[in-house]
C-alpha cells in the first residue's frame, strides 16, 4: 500500500479536491502564521492576492529598480561575427643608431635637447628631416604621431638662428613663425622651444592663441618675439588690428599638423598669413608637417613650398621592397606621398574594438573605467566623444555615480574599492584658463581619466597614457590614427579601444583596408569587472555572496548600475535637460559622417529608445528638435491669419522706413516729408 500511496502523492489524479488541498497549507501557514487563525472553508481569493503583493513589496524593495529596468539585456540586436584577414601594418623605425654628435650642432643645443627629456639618439623622422632643413631646403614631412616631429624642426630652427652673423635682438620681431591648430598644442610647442632656447637667452619665444587677453599679447609683440608660435585665427586677428606686428625679418614658416589646420576651416586664414608674409619678404624656408597628408595639404604645399623635399618615414622602411622604376616615379613628384592611404601605427600599440548594443554602452564604458583605473594599477586613460555636450554630460554623470565620494563607500571594504577615480574634461567650449589648467593637471598626474573631444587628438604629448577609448567612431581612418597616437609615444607601450554598435561592424573592414589591424574584445569580459565592486550587488535576503563570474549576476549588477545612472539623470530637471541636450548633440554629430561612410553610420540604423538608455534616459524623449538629416519630417507651422499677415507687412514697411532714413542723405528726407504731407 505504501508504494501506491506514494504514487498517488507524486501523480495527483484528475479529481478536483486533492488539487485544492495541496496549495492551501503552505499559503495559509505563510500568510496567517502570525495571527494563528486558520479556516478550512473557502479561502477568500482577493485578500490573498493583495497581501502577497504587499508582502513582496515590503520584503524586497531593492529589487524594484531591477525589475523596472530589466529590459537592459532584452531586444538587443545580434552582435555579428566579424571575419577579417590579419593585415600587415605599416611600421616606422622610430629609433636609429645615429647620434646628434654627427650633425655638428652647437654643444649648448645638445644640452637643451637633454633638457627637453630626450637623451636618446636620433629618431627616424629627425634623421631624415634635420639634415635637409640645415641645408636650407623646404620640406614636406609625413611621420606617425609621437615620433618626435617637434624637435625635427625645432633643432635646425634654433641652430640656424643662434648662428646668425649679427646677433638677434628682441626688438627685431619674428624670425620664425610656427602655426599650430589648437591652443594646447601651441602651449606644448612653446614649452619645447623654451627648453631648447635655455642656453640662448637672447632669442625670445612667444605664443599667441585665442582665449588670452589681446592687450597683454599686443604688449608682448611690442617688446618683441623672435620665434612666434600661434593659432591661425588669433594671428590673423593681430595682423588686422595690431600695428606693431611685422614680418620683415621672417626666415622660417613652419605649419605643424597641417591637415588639422585645414580641417578646422583655417584655409582662408592661412592664405591671409601667406599673403602678409610674401608682402614683407618673399624668400624664406617653409616646412609642412603632419601624420597624415591629405589633398588640402597638397594644395597648401603647392602654394607655400618651393621645390620641397618629400620625407615619409613609412616609405623609407618599405623602399627595399619596391622596384626601381616605382622609386623613380615616387621621387619625381612630392604629392605622391599624399596618395598613399596606408597609415603608420606605433609598433608597441595594441588595438582593440568592442561590439556593444546601444542600450549597454553606458554600463560597459563604466565597467571598463572601473576595471582599468580602479582595480588595476597605474592606468591613465583618454576617452574621446564627438561633441562638447557629451563630454560635459558624461563628466558630471561619471563623477557623481562612479567616483561618488565617501558616502557611497561603506566602511570595512577591501582596498580596491577605496581607490578614488579622478575625472577631468577638455573641450573647445571651456574658458582658456580652465583648459590650460586641466591640460597641465593631466600632464603631471600619473593616473586619471580625461574626457575630451578632438581638441586633444592632435600633436599633444601626454606622458604615461596607457589607454585610448573612442566612444564615437572617428569620421576617417586618418582621424583614428591621430586619436590613438596619444598613447604608445616614442617607443612606449599603449592600448586603444574602439566602441562600435552592431550596425557599425563595417568600420573594422574599412580600417583593415588601410592596413590597420584591430582585435576584438568581448563586452561580457568587460562587464565582469562589476563583480569586484559590491556597490552594484543586488541585495536579496538569504543570498550568499558569490565569488565567481556568474553571467546572471553580472547582468544583475549591470542593471543596478544602469538604474543608478538613470536615477541620477532623473533626479532633477537640470540633469534631465543636460541628458537630452547631449543625446541631441550625439544625433547631430552622427548625421555629419561623410557620404562614403553612410552605409556604416546612418541615422536610420539607430534605435532612438536604445540610444537614450546610453544617456541615462528611461524612454526616448519626445521633445527633441527635428534634425534635418535624421529622416524626420519638419513640423509644418500653422498658416497665419490675415490680421497677422497685415501686422508683419506693417512691421516690414516700418523697418524699411527706418533703414531708409538712417542711410539716406538730407535731401532725400525733405522729399519724403513733402510726400507725407
Amino acid at each position: 500500500k505504501q508504494p501506491g500511496a506514494l504514487k498517488r502523492k507524486l501523480q495527483p489524479p484528475h479529481g478536483a479536491p486533492p488539487v485544492k488541498r495541496q496549495p492551501k497549507p503552505p499559503l495559509n501557514t505563510f500568510r496567517k502564521g502570525a495571527t494563528g487563525t486558520r479556516e478550512k472553508g473557502k479561502p477568500p481569493q482577493r485578500p490573498v492576492g493583495k497581501k502577497q503583493l504587499t508582502d513582496s513589496r515590503n520584503e524586497s524593495q531593492k529589487s524594484r529598480p531591477f525589475i523596472k529596468t530589466s529590459s537592459l539585456f532584452k531586444n538587443n540586436p545580434d552582435i555579428p561575427e566579424i571575419h577579417r584577414k590579419a593585415v600587415q601594418q605599416v611600421q616606422e623605425n622610430i629609433f636609429t643608431t645615429d647620434s646628434f654628435g654627427q650633425l655638428g650642432l652647437h654643444p649648448h643645443l645638445v644640452s637643451g635637447r637633454e633638457a627637453a627629456q630626450l637623451k636618446t639618439g636620433f629618431f627616424g623622422v629627425q634623421k631624415q628631416t634635420i639634415p635637409v632643413l640645415l641645408q636650407g631646403r623646404d620640406a614636406l614631412v609625413r611621420s606617425q604621431t609621437g615620433s618626435g616631429k617637434t624637435l625635427a624642426y625645432g633643432i635646425p630652427l634654433v641652430q640656424s638662428l643662434q648662428g646668425t652673423e649679427s646677433k638677434i635682438q628682441r626688438s627685431d620681431g619674428p624670425y620664425a613663425l610656427v602655426l599650430v591648430p589648437t591652443r594646447e598644442l601651441a602651449l606644448q610647442s612653446f614649452d619645447t622651444m623654451q627648453k631648447l632656447l635655455k642656453p640662448f637667452t637672447w632669442i625670445v619665444p612667444g605664443v599667441l592663441m585665442g582665449g588670452e587677453k589681446r592687450k597683454s599679447e599686443k604688449a608682448r609683440l611690442r617688446k618683441g618675439i623672435n620665434i612666434l608660435i600661434s593659432t591661425p585665427g588669433r594671428l590673423v586677428d593681430h595682423i588686422k588690428s595690431t600695428e606693431c606686428i611685422h614680418f620683415r625679418r621672417t626666415q622660417w614658416l613652419i605649419i605643424d599638423e597641417a591637415d588639422r589646420i585645414l580641417d578646422l576651416g583655417f584655409e582662408k586664414d592661412v592664405a591671409v598669413i601667406l599673403n602678409t608674409l610674401n608682402a614683407h619678404r618673399e624668400t624664406r624656408q617653409n616646412v609642412l608637417l603632419s601624420a597624415t597628408l591629405t589633398e588640402g595639404v597638397t594644395r597648401l604645399a603647392d602654394i607655400s613650398l618651393n621645390d620641397p623635399v618629400s620625407i615619409s618615414i613609412a616609405d623609407e622602411v618599405h623602399k627595399v621592397l619596391k622596384p626601381a622604376s616605382q622609386k623613380d616615379r615616387e621621387a619625381s613628384s612630392s604629392s605622391n606621398c599624399m596618395e598613399q592611404e596606408n597609415f603608420a601605427v606605433p609598433e608597441k600599440l595594441k588595438q582593440y574594438f568592442m561590439m556593444v548594443p546601444s542600450k549597454l554602452r553606458l554600463v560597459t564604458l563604466a565597467a571598463f573605467i572601473l576595471g582599468k583605473c580602479k582595480f588595476e594599477k597605474h592606468h591613465k586613460m583618454i576617452i574621446f566623444f564627438s561633441s562638447c555636450e557629451q563630454v560635459e554630460f558624461y563628466y558630471d554623470l561619471l563623477v557623481k555615480v562612479l567616483a561618488g565620494g565617501p558616502e557611497l563607500e561603506q566602511p570595512g571594504r577591501s582596498s580596491p574599492s577605496s581607490v578614488s577615480l579622478q575625472f577631468l574634461r577638455l573641450h573647445g567650449d571651456m574658458e582658456q584658463e580652465e583648459r590650460t589648467e586641466v591640460f597641465q593637471e593631466f600632464l603631471k598626474s600619473k593616473t586619471g581619466v580625461l574626457l575630451c573631444t578632438d581638441v586633444a587628438a592632435r600633436g599633444l604629448d601626454l606622458p604615461q597614457v596607457t589607454w585610448i577609448v573612442q566612444c564615437n567612431a572617428p569620421a576617417s581612418p586618418a582621424e583614428y590614427i591621430h586619436r590613438i597616437g596619444r598613447t604608445a609615444r616614442i617607443g612606449c607601450h599603449g592600448n586603444s579601444l574602439l566602441v562600435l554598435a552592431p550596425s557599425e561592424a563595417g568600420y573594422v573592414s574599412l580600417l583593415a583596408s588601410h592596413k590597420i589591424n584591430v582585435s576584438e574584445m568581448k563586452m561580457e569580459k568587460v562587464l565582469t569587472s562589476l563583480m569586484k565592486d559590491d556597490r552594484f550587488r543586488l541585495h536579496r535576503p538569504g543570498r550568499k555572496k558569490s565569488c565567481g563570474t556568474n553571467p546572471q549576476e553580472v547582468r544583475e549588477r549591470a542593471t543596478v548600475l544602469q538604474t543608478k545612472f538613470e536615477n541620477h539623470v532623473h533626479s532633477s530637471e537640470g540633469t534631465l535637460r543636460w541628458a537630452k541636450k547631449a543625446l541631441q548633440s550625439f544625433l547631430c554629430a552622427y548625421t555629419t559622417y561623410p557620404r562614403n561612410l553612410k552605409h556604416i553610420f546612418h541615422i536610420k540604423s539607430l534605435h532612438l529608445g536604445h540610444v537614450a538608455k546610453s544617456f541615462g534616459l528611461r524612454d526616448a524623449p519626445q521633445n527633441l528638435t527635428a534634425l534635418p538629416a535624421a529622416g524626420s519630417k519638419k513640423k509644418t507651422k500653422p498658416k497665419p491669419k490675415r490680421s497677422d499677415l497685415l501686422k508683419k507687412t506693417h512691421g516690414r514697411r516700418r523697418l524699411a522706413e527706418i533703414l531708409r532714413s538712417e542711410y539716406s542723405s538730407g535731401m532725400d528726407s525733405k522729399v519724403g516729408r513733402k510726400k507725407k504731407r
